[in-house]
């Protein structure tokens, strides 16, 4: 996957908002035509290529799913967000160096089933989970590759890796005492206004959000034969 690919987010965005001046037939009929009839005429022209074995129709249905991702704030937020500090914490290789795409994979697709079990992410219409994986994966495809300067977007993995580190002797993590690290740190984050959850998410969502991710980040270590992120 390269930047290109990505662009096509933004690229659907455009097609979108211009819909209703499109006058090819088909392509005019609505948002998600629109869509499909750009992502159809992009592969054409090799601006992006089929990804995930998708078939073109397969594709141009991702597509759509993606135009109604990025139209839906608070879940795009919340996905860049969390594709950024996985790129950052947990990148695809192992300890020594190694490349390790799947142990990053299963990282990310497994925080979108905990972000949705935990209401952090909402799927939109005509989206399903495993769109909002590859979405989510594309995303952090392009920022494993980034050559600028970045800042540490994956502190929050690592602040939630400590409390699992402090819990860990002899490579055995007591789980009781990590989780019940996480959940002071979020419960006195929470009280003191520095975790701000919006009204559709109460703090012991937000704790068994993080619990989870603790179980996210120690099984991508354990991948990865890495100690610390």
């Amino acid at each position: 996957m390269n930047l290109r690919n990505v662009v096509l987010v933004g690229v659907c965005l455009l097609v979108v908002s211009a819909a209703p001046a499109l006058r090819a037939q088909s392509c005019a009929s609505g948002q998600d035509a629109a869509v499909q009839c750009f992502v159809g005429n992009a592969v054409r022209t090799n601006l992006v290529t089929l990804q995930y074995g998708m078939s073109m129709s397969q594709f141009k249905a991702y597509g759509v799913s993606v135009s109604k991702i990025v139209q839906q704030q608070p879940t795009a937020l919340a996905v860049v967000g969390l594709a950024s500090a996985v790129a950052d914490a947990l990148p695809p290789t192992n300890g020594n160096g190694s490349a390790n795409q799947a142990a990053q994979t299963a990282a990310i697709n497994s925080i979108v089933d905990a972000g949705i079990a935990n209401n952090f992410l909402t799927l939109p219409a005509e989206t399903t989970s495993q769109d909002l994986k590859w979405f989510s994966l594309d995303l952090v495809n392009v920022m494993n590759t980034n050559n600028g300067i970045l800042l540490s977007p994956g502190t929050m993995l690592r602040v939630i890796d400590s409390y699992v580190v402090t819990a860990t002797t002899s490579g055995t993590v007591n789980w009781t005492l990590a989780n019940s690290g996480i959940t002071t740190m979020i419960t006195n984050f929470a009280s003191a206004g520095l975790l701000k959850l919006p009204a559709t998410i109460t703090t012991a969502q937000a704790i068994q959000f993080a619990q989870s991710l603790a179980q996210i980040t120690y099984t991508y270590k354990t991948a990865t034969g890495r100690t610390t992120l």
